[in-house]
């Protein structure tokens, strides 16, 4: 067989197995007949398109994703302000923003400042509260036809508890999202930095609630993978990293920041590099799943993150900008799988050898 050839059966193999089992091996073992083998096969695969031989579903512990591709807490409203825009019955699943026990109008302005490479933001859990949502956006999300994960932020452990209870109750969403990034203002810790306090927060949410239970981390500690590993402890179905870095901004004319609260969060291109570096460090030390979030904008973006270690990856920032990137990428991903001659996304999660250089 020629090499062309070859490099095309090898690409193929995962899918042709699926299409003829065993047309793989009968066109390396015949030389005289695989060129017309060949030449029907690629007026077959033209009829059954590739994209549907690819199996794009996920499992990040009790929670199972039809893609990877989520979009956000925080970037896409309640997902009714995007409808118009984006298919979002297609996504893999929808993070309304952060809800709060109470409603919460949120920082002072500026709330945003553009970066360089990035976004800094500090809107402060800006949310019409735990009342409204169940009335008001739940019963909308759940009608969308696609996975609801709702981002839930307490400022103790009890109030964690119930708000999870009552959006898990309900039967209407597929897992709750710890935002434990936000500081527990009854004793002064914050529950991202400290691995027993996200331990004991996991566990009692995890005991209280019966929907997976995600938990979004903050790169802003010595070490994420110790907050990872005291989640996964605590019953934690997954973690998300990472959240937003601690940043500022300033204008140095009127020797004032930029942004009303001082400090913000950076997110957007800036932060993929940080966001690699946690997904891969948590890799190394536990097998609880991960989403990646931070900086994905483009295939190569998510495909880093998949083979780094993340199962699913979330789009922020880039909503912003191109509010149809996540289905874009959806459509986009079994090309690069099958680039790596792969037939499903879990083939290629934490594949990557760190032991060797691009060039090797």
């Amino acid at each position: 067989m020629n090499s062309s050839l070859t490099r095309r059966v090898t690409q193929y193999s995962p899918v042709l197995a699926v299409i003829c089992p065993g047309l793989p091996t009968a066109l390396r073992d015949d030389p005289g007949g695989n060129v017309l083998c060949f030449a029907l096969l690629k007026s077959n695969l033209r009829i059954w398109d590739l994209t549907a031989l690819t199996d794009l579903s996920v499992q990040i512990g009790r929670l199972a994703l039809s893609n990877p591709i989520m979009v956000a807490s925080g970037t896409f409203g309640y997902a009714r302000e995007m409808a118009r825009l984006v298919d979002c019955s297609r996504l893999g699943g929808i993070l309304p923003k952060t809800i709060t026990a109470q409603p919460r109008v949120g920082n002072a302005p500026w709330r945003t400042v553009e970066t360089s490479a990035g976004l800094l933001n500090s809107i402060g859990l800006d949310n019409d509260g735990i009342d409204a949502f169940m009335e008001h956006h739940l019963p909308y999300l759940a009608s969308i036809g696609t996975s609801i994960v709702v981002s839930i932020a307490g400022r103790t452990e009890e109030e964690f508890v119930q708000l999870a209870q009552r959006v898990g109750q309900t039967g209407q969403i597929a897992a709750v999202e710890l935002n434990v990034s936000c500081p527990n203002v009854s004793g002064g810790v914050d529950f991202g930095t400290d691995p027993d306090a996200c331990h004991r927060l996991v566990a009692a949410t995890r005991a209280g609630c019966d929907v997976p239970i995600l938990a979004k981390l903050t790169p802003n500690v010595t070490r994420i993978a110790d907050v990872a590993c005291a989640a996964a402890e605590g019953g934690a179905d997954g973690v998300c990293l990472i959240n937003t870095v601690l940043g500022m901004a300033v204008d140095w004319r009127r020797r004032r920041p930029m942004l009303g609260n001082v400090m913000g969060g950076l997110s957007g291109p800036a932060i993929k590099p940080v966001a690699l570096r946690c997904v891969q460090q948590v890799r190394a030390v536990t097998n609880v799943p991960i989403i990646g979030i931070g900086g994905i904008a483009t295939i190569d973006d998510v495909m880093e993150f998949l083979v780094t270690g993340a199962t699913a990856v979330q789009i922020g920032t880039a909503n912003y900008y191109d509010p149809q990137v996540s289905t874009r990428l959806i459509d986009e991903l079994p090309a690069a799988l099958q680039e790596l001659g792969a037939a499903s996304v879990a083939e290629i999660v934490g594949t990557l050898d760190s032991t060797r250089r691009v060039d090797e």
